[in-house]
């Protein structure tokens, strides 16, 4: 059995795959310090369901082949959206139209309020 590979390699197969795979608009959150769900957010756009669907196979594939083990997949039935979690790494990858209404760049990309009282 393969040892994982690191956060930061995973990281680059991620982009390497869905570079190779025409991709579009592929933003990466450093999610480290904003929470505990994972290091890294990956977000990325294909031209159709079949372009998703196919960009998700490759990257899974990428990722199992590189000794990632636990690797969940989720709405590749429909593939408007499918997210591929590795544990370090989310992967979000979406139709244009759904990407823009669930704007998930901004949430996370949104600095944290300064939520302390200014002093007389």
């Amino acid at each position: 059995m393969k040892k994982a590979p690191s956060a930061n390699t995973a990281l680059d197969m991620v982009q390497t795959s869905l570079d190779d795979d025409k991709a579009q608009d592929i933003v990466v959150i450093d999610l480290k310090g904003k929470t505990s769900i994972a290091d890294y957010m990956v977000v990325a756009s294909g031209t159709s369901q079949r372009q998703i669907s196919a960009m998700a196979d490759h990257l899974h594939n990428t990722l199992k082949t590189a000794g990632c083990s636990a690797i969940s997949v989720e709405g590749a039935g429909q593939c408007d959206w499918v997210l591929i979690d590795t544990g370090d790494i989310i992967v979000h990858l979406f139709r244009p139209e759904v990407r823009d209404f669930y704007n998930l760049e901004k949430i996370w990309t949104v600095p944290p309020r300064d939520n302390s009282v200014a002093s007389a």
